[in-house]
């Protein structure tokens, strides 16, 4: 089964949303499944077979989401980060700015889900592989 450390080794190598493809690929090698992203502290909930299950620490200072989702914006927020143009942490208070709480990436469907504080889905992409 995959550690924390497995995934921020594979993570370590992220610079920016454009590295996001081949993230998704080494977590998959790993045995992920999926994961659970909260943007008000960074940490993540890592699933695997079994219902085996590992959890990152907080990665920041808490972020605080807003209530109301402003989804065009986040759209422009998200495109920015994928090019390359903004860092990790621009990008979750970005995020956090925008209303979205989290973001939920299962690897069958590969997908990345992002939703707001109701719960509602402000956004499915399909993962590039």
């Amino acid at each position: 089964m995959f550690t924390i450390q497995d995934i921020q080794a594979a993570h370590s190598k992220v610079k920016s949303g454009a590295d996001f493809p081949n993230y998704i690929q080494e977590l998959i090698k790993l045995g992920v499944k999926a994961y659970e992203t909260f943007v008000s502290d960074g940490h993540t909930d890592y699933s695997g077979e079994g219902a085996y299950e590992v959890s990152s620490v907080a990665k920041y200072e808490e972020l605080t989401i807003q209530d109301e989702s402003n989804e065009e914006q986040f759209k422009a927020d998200l495109k920015a980060h994928q090019q390359g143009k903004t860092d990790y942490p621009t990008f979750c208070k970005d995020c956090a700015d925008s209303g979205v709480e989290k973001w939920i990436v299962k690897m069958n469907g590969m997908t990345c889900t992002y939703y707001d504080k109701a719960g509602n889905e402000l956004l499915i992409e399909i993962i590039p592989h």
